[in-house]
Parts: structure tokens; C-alpha cells; sequence
């Protein structure tokens, strides 16, 4: 039987690069340092974690047991993730930039699809979700989170520094990041916020593929490896003036544990 960790990545893909071709704020080259180093991810291949993803949504989508204690990999060169078990035991999931599939751990393909984005059209919050569609959603986001904030300095992201936001009695620096189309995100436009030590600690964001406002909140760093990586996310509405209330009913919550980077 062929588990997650005998999934093996290319090295040439469109995410390498040598340098990056544009100047950095001078936030982005701050958080990048704190998070690990750039210099220092560019030689990371691959990031294997077990994770448990929950949260009120996922009844509406009609995936009310989200993943239990599933084993994840994600590449950093490439828009790819592996997730096993996914959706039953015995078989697994496999976003491969943009297109996904559900196989056999012996590799037989049981579904697929190319284009799964274009079956969003005209969904909402309360839209049900197949499990290609939950796949699609979990594989691109789980790719973005896990290279935050990496993901940053590529090829075609801008990024600028916008007004300091302050909460919760800490001020806090921001980015407000343009993406390019041909990365599979939320939506294009998103704000990051760091704390003092320069660590990611909320994200805003419209997904486009369940509507809504989003902030998306990351709790209890650790060091794995040498890069930090946020053990606890917890997503919740967002109003349109930006307030948030964290008392409210978690939209998705993930609990991220045993981070290997090989």
C-alpha cells in the first residue's frame, strides 16, 4: 500500500525561482526572516503535517465530518497537495495545480476533474459542496497557508504596505497582496497582518468560491525545523467595515500538528 509519504513532487515547476525579479517591502524581507528565511525555504521540497479541519461551514457544505487526523503533504515549488485519507479510508485526494483527483492508495483514479473551479459559478455561503468541489477548496488552501508567507515573494504577487491595524491592544503591520491568475487562492486581493515579531497572525479575504467575508486568524506558533508555522487557525465573518467578532460561531477552524519539512 502506497501512503502519502511515497508521493513524489517534480522539481520543475513554475513556482521555482532563482531571485526574486522584484524589489521587497521592507515588511515582506522582515517577515520573511522571521518565518524561517527565504533563502532557507527555497531548499525545503515538500511540507507533511497531520491535521484536523472542523468548523460550523462545513455542515451547510454538506461535509459535516471535515477531516479527522489526516496526513497532508504539500510541495513548495508547485500548487500540489496530498491528503490521506480523503474522503474514506483507503483512498485519497490529490490537488495538482488547479485540477484534483480521488484514487485508491494503489493509485486507481475513483474521480476527477480539470477545471473543478468552474463548478463554483453562482454558488453561496449556503451552497452544498461535492466532495470533488471540498477537495478543490481544502488542496489549494491548505497549499497557500502551509507556504504563508513565502507565497509572498513569488513571481507575479505584489505586495505593498498599507495602514498599521490595530487590535486586541497590539498593533499590527500590513501587507496587502495582489495575486496573479494563475495561483489558486481565495480571491486575488488579501490582506495580511503581522504582529511584533513579524509573525502572520490574520488574513482577510472574499473566497470566491463560497462568497462572504473572511478573517482568518493563526494562533500558537512553533518552530519546526527551523520555520514557523501557526498551530491553530480559526476562521470567522468579517463585516464590511473590517470589524471582526471573535465571540462569534467559527466559520473553519484547523488544528496542525507533527510539521515536517523535508
Amino acid at each position: 500500500m502506497r501512503h502519502v509519504n511515497d508521493i513524489v513532487y517534480s522539481s520543475g515547476t513554475r513556482r521555482a525561482t532563482s531571485r526574486i525579479e522584484r524589489s521587497m517591502s521592507d515588511l515582506l524581507e522582515t517577515v520573511l526572516a522571521a518565518h524561517g528565511g527565504l533563502d532557507n525555504w527555497r531548499r525545503v521540497n515538500t511540507v507533511d503535517f497531520r491535521l484536523t479541519f472542523r468548523g460550523a461551514a462545513l455542515e451547510a457544505k454538506q461535509q459535516p465530518h471535515g477531516l479527522r487526523d489526516v496526513l497532508v503533504k504539500v510541495a513548495t515549488r508547485q500548487e500540489r497537495t496530498l491528503i490521506a485519507p480523503f474522503p474514506i479510508p483507503g483512498r485519497r485526494g490529490i490537488f495538482d495545480d488547479g485540477r484534483v483527483t480521488i484514487q485508491t492508495d494503489s493509485g486507481v483514479r475513483t474521480a476527477t476533474s480539470d477545471e473543478p473551479r468552474k463548478s463554483f459559478a453562482g454558488h453561496g455561503p449556503q451552497s452544498a459542496w461535492t466532495e470533488i468541489q471540498f477537495l478543490y477548496f481544502v488542496g489549494y488552501a491548505l497549499n497557500n497557508y502551509m507556504n504563508m508567507p513565502f507565497l509572498l515573494a513569488q513571481n507575479g504577487v505584489h505586495c505593498k504596505e498599507i495602514a498599521p491595524h490595530e487590535e486586541h491592544g497590539e498593533r499590527w503591520r500590513v501587507l496587502q497582496a495582489l495575486f496573479p491568475p494563475n495561483i489558486h487562492v481565495h480571491c486575488p486581493e488579501q490582506k495580511f497582518y503581522f504582529n511584533e515579531a513579524g509573525y502572520l497572525v490574520r488574513n482577510d479575504y472574499a473566497p470566491e468560491v463560497t462568497r462572504g467575508s473572511a478573517a482568518h486568524y493563526t494562533y500558537d506558533h512553533a518552530n519546526f525545523d527551523g520555520f514557523i508555522f501557526p498551530t491553530h487557525r480559526r476562521v470567522v465573518r468579517r463585516e464590511p467595515s473590517g470589524h471582526t467578532l471573535l465571540t462569534a460561531t467559527t466559520i473553519f477552524r484547523l488544528d496542525i500538528q507533527s510539521v515536517v519539512l523535508s
